[in-house]
């Protein structure tokens, strides 16, 4: 049996920046293992799998790695595949079973928004290793939530330049680690990088799911509700963060860029 594939990149409106994800359509679930393979194969930062589940759709993410609980950019890539195939009807929100309970993904003129949780990051001290990892002394935040570490450093320019050493950060123990900072530019409230080599990541391009962190946490910090994003990888992608109550709406946009045929 044949499987399409969509590679789609999101949170940009340019091709070839953003974040990339494959996003395979299937009438039925497959093994846990093929559908690992078949990400470890196309080796993006996350191969999305969606199928038919009663009167739903599940959906599920996984890393050339491991398979994850959340995924932003590869669920709003998912949501964009089924508008554009016409699989879902356009216009008409699409709502997703996951490890992370339902998602809902909503188009809001050419931007797509998604409706997500928040697990809010908690101070606490770094873990031996943690700062030394990514060449950082005294930081101005540091927490944790269930997933990741949160960083918050003094200079935006700083973020850019950060070299991490990824041998030091693997076994840290925590899918990953975003470091952040208040934009100068005032096009953005704040920017970000992350970095997740335990889940065969070393650098995301742009990380829907940590917006949520995010995006609680700056909202809280700025008193704004309301927040513009940019993420500031090599690739660089841009999204809105909406924080309302205990769920954080992201929005941005999607473009398809190849379309294959997977033959195994």
């Amino acid at each position: 049996m044949t499987h399409l594939l969509y590679q789609v990149d999101s949170f940009t409106q340019v091709p070839f920046s953003g974040n990339p994800a494959a996003v395979c359509w299937l009438d039925q679930p497959e093994d846990d293992h093929w559908m690992q393979q078949v990400a470890a194969e196309m080796n993006l930062s996350e191969t999305a799998f969606v199928y038919p589940e009663q009167d739903s759709l599940r959906l599920r993410w996984f890393t050339p790695a491991v398979e994850v609980e959340l995924c932003g950019h590869a669920t709003l890539a998912t949501a964009h595949m089924l508008w554009q195939t016409k699989r879902m009807p356009d216009g008409k929100p699409i709502e997703f079973e996951s490890l992370s309970g339902t998602l809902t993904a909503t188009p809001v003129g050419q931007a797509i928004e998604l409706d997500f949780p928040i697990a809010p990051a908690h101070e606490t001290v770094p873990v031996d290793g943690l700062l030394e990892s990514l060449g950082l002394g005294e930081v101005l935040f540091c927490g944790k939530n269930q997933y990741d570490w949160l960083i918050e450093i003094a200079s935006p320019q700083a973020i850019r330049q950060l070299q991490p050493n990824f041998s030091l950060l693997r076994p840290l123990d925590a899918r990953g680690v975003m470091v952040t900072a208040q934009s100068y530019d005032t096009k953005y409230d704040f920017i970000s990088r992350f970095f997740a080599p335990a889940a065969g990541i070393d650098e995301d391009p742009v990380t829907g799911s940590a917006h949520c962190v995010l995006g609680a946490y700056w909202s809280q910090k700025l008193g704004k509700s309301k927040l513009a994003a940019y993420q500031a990888s090599a690739r660089g992608g841009e999204l809105e963060v909406e924080i309302r109550n205990d769920r954080a709406l992201l929005r941005g946009h999607a473009v398809t860029v190849a379309k294959l045929e997977l033959l195994v």
